[in-house]
């Protein structure tokens, strides 16, 4: 009877091992390896191991900007499919032409390279390599100091200090006229830049309307 009772807990303690999900079991085994190394140090050492773990957890959980499978060493990187990027850049063009400019708009994925490049019909020669560098520009600084423009990154004086100004990195410009793509959670996407109208402020204009009109499909 005795050899019956150890067996039957000893499947019961299988069963419910086998439900417990893999991350759920690797925290409570790194809770009970840190309470068996704190113990012996009194509770003051038990409650900053405790904390560590929690603030261990929390970093490898809810707060990781991207997502990694169970048992695998990648993780998956979000942006637009080039139809959206199409129809977004296509539309930038479109609503400057309606007002009588003549732009370059390019958008940008989350590597940083070009996705897709509309060139209005008569646009300026500069206007390619510009529209890169504000949509660039909109993608990598938007994202570092959560700011939506680059017109809200010039009003936030966010070109650095006059001996080391963020202006110097290759690429970067701090012009009006880009506009970071973001999904409704925050997630950043990439970025469009527009060049070529007489004046940032209306190059960004014609930006924001195209994702105003396209941002339903950022999903």
């Amino acid at each position: 009877m005795r050899h019956t009772a150890r067996a039957g807990r000893k499947a019961a303690g299988k069963a419910a091992e086998g439900a417990i999900p893999a991350g759920l079991g690797q925290t409570l085994s790194g809770l009970g390896g840190v309470l068996a190394r704190t113990l012996r140090g009194g509770p003051s050492a038990v409650l900053a191991g405790a904390f560590m773990l929690c603030a261990g957890s929390l970093a490898g959980g809810a707060m990781a900007p991207q997502a990694r499978a169970a048992g695998t060493n990648l993780i998956t990187t979000q942006k637009l499919d080039w139809m959206t990027a199409e129809k977004l850049a296509a539309e930038a063009v479109r609503v400057c032409a309606a007002r009588g400019f003549s732009v370059t708009a390019t958008v940008v994925d989350p590597s940083g390279h070009q996705q897709v490049v509309i060139k209005g019909d008569t646009v300026p020669l500069q206007s390619l390599s510009v529209s890169y560098r504000k949509a660039y520009t909109a993608y990598s600084y938007g994202m570092a100091f959560n700011k939506n423009s680059t017109s809200e990154l010039v009003a936030a004086k966010l070109t650095g200090p006059a001996d080391g100004s963020l202006a110097t990195v290759p690429e970067v410009i701090f012009i009006a006229g880009g506009v970071t793509l973001r999904k409704a959670d925050g997630t950043v996407l990439g970025g469009i830049g527009v060049s070529g109208a007489s004046g940032g402020d209306k190059d960004e204009a014609c930006a924001q309307a195209a994702v105003d009109k396209f941002r339903a499909d950022f999903h």
